[in-house]
C-alpha cells in the first residue's frame, strides 16, 4: 500500500512537519511512504473563472497537477494541518480551490482512481478542539468531493512548538495503528 503524508503547513520544520516526521516513520515499517510539504510546490490561486466545469482542467499551470499526481500514487492521503487563525493554512486553501477540476459536483470533471482512503489530523495551540473540528471537517470536506473515503481523524490541541509534539507521540503512534 502506498501511503502520502501531507504538510499542509508552510513550515518545513514546525510541529506539524515532527507529526508528519513520526507518521512517516511509523508507516514506512508497513507500507510505501511518500511526505511532502505544501510549500514545496508552486499553487497559485483560482481565478474563479469557471472553465474547468465544462473542461475538466484548469487554465492555470503550475505545480497543482504535480500534487494530484501524488494523490494519484497513493491509496491512503494523510493531510496534517495547523491552525492558522481557526481554520486551514492559506495555502492548502489554494490548493484546495484549484483542485476544482477534480470535484464531483460538477460534469465533466477530472477524477483520481476510486478506493482511496483519507485520514485527517488537526492541531492548534490553544486547548479547545472546536478548532481542530473545523479544520477536520475542511480537509473532510475536501475528500469528499474528491472521492476519498473519511476513514480516521485526530485533533492535538495545546500543541505550539514542534518539542510539544513528543508529549503527544503516543497518541500520534496510536492513530497510525488504524491506519
Amino acid at each position: 500500500m502506498k501511503v502520502l503524508v501531507m504538510n499542509c503547513s508552510p513550515v518545513r520544520n514546525g510541529a506539524t512537519a515532527e507529526i508528519v516526521n513520526i507518521i512517516s516513520n511509523c508507516l514506512s515499517n508497513k507500507y510505501e511512504v511518500k511526505a511532502v510539504c505544501i510549500d514545496d510546490f508552486s499553487i497559485g490561486f483560482c481565478k474563479g473563472c469557471r472553465t474547468c466545469h465544462s473542461t475538466a482542467e484548469c487554465v492555470q499551470h503550475d505545480d497543482v497537477d504535480v500534487v494530484m499526481g501524488q494523490y494519484e500514487w497513493a491509496d491512503v492521503i494523510i493531510s496534517v494541518a495547523p491552525s492558522y487563525w481557526a481554520d486551514i493554512p492559506g495555502q492548502f486553501k489554494a490548493f484546495i480551490d484549484r483542485c476544482t477540476p477534480w470535484c464531483n459536483t460538477h460534469e465533466p470533471h477530472a477524477t483520481i482512481s476510486r478506493g482511496k482512503k483519507g485520514y485527517a489530523i488537526a492541531l492548534r495551540t490553544g486547548p479547545s478542539m472546536r478548532e481542530c473540528n473545523r479544520i477536520l471537517e475542511s480537509i473532510e470536506h475536501f475528500y469528499g468531493h474528491l472521492e476519498i473515503e473519511c476513514c480516521g481523524r485526530m485533533g492535538l490541541c495545546s500543541v505550539e512548538y514542534r518539542e510539544a509534539v513528543e508529549e503527544r507521540k503516543s497518541e500520534i503512534l496510536e492513530f497510525c495503528n488504524e491506519i
